[in-house]
């Protein structure tokens, strides 16, 4: 499986960025879809997650209410809509992808990075205070 995120760049406190992450695997549809990221000198933490049918998803306090995570099987895209952003959301976002037998999958899982073998390679969101 491998993974391509993009979107990432410089934004003005307040701004939107929309990051996509584009998947080589035909059966994207059988993939539960996280986000990630890693700001400097800091843990990777968990950010958003989604189900493999998107009827299902899950967000880190911080971000609840300002980041929408989505998905388009077809395209084999996940996206992550980032709204009201600020200082605190510069770091490195990764997208990784988790195989899933069942399409439920609580929260405890889709939020635990070391439950996703496959990860993209990071993309760089900026924000100027």
């Amino acid at each position: 499986v491998q993974l391509q995120a993009s979107g990432g760049g410089l934004v003005q406190a307040g701004g939107s960025l929309r990051l996509s992450c584009a998947a080589s695997v035909p059966t994207f549809s059988r993939y539960a879809m996280g986000w990630f990221r890693q700001a400097p000198e800091k843990e990777r933490e968990f950010v958003a997650a989604i189900s493999r049918s998107g009827g299902t998803t899950y967000y880190a306090d911080s971000v609840n209410g300002r980041f929408t995570i989505s998905r388009d099987n077809a395209k084999r895209t996940v996206y992550l809509q980032m709204n009201s952003l600020n200082a605190e959301d510069t770091a490195v976002y990764y997208c990784a992808a988790k195989f899933s037998i069942t399409s439920a999958q609580t929260e405890g899982v889709l939020a635990n990075r070391y439950e996703y073998p496959y990860w993209g390679q990071g993309t760089l969101v900026t924000v100027s205070s």
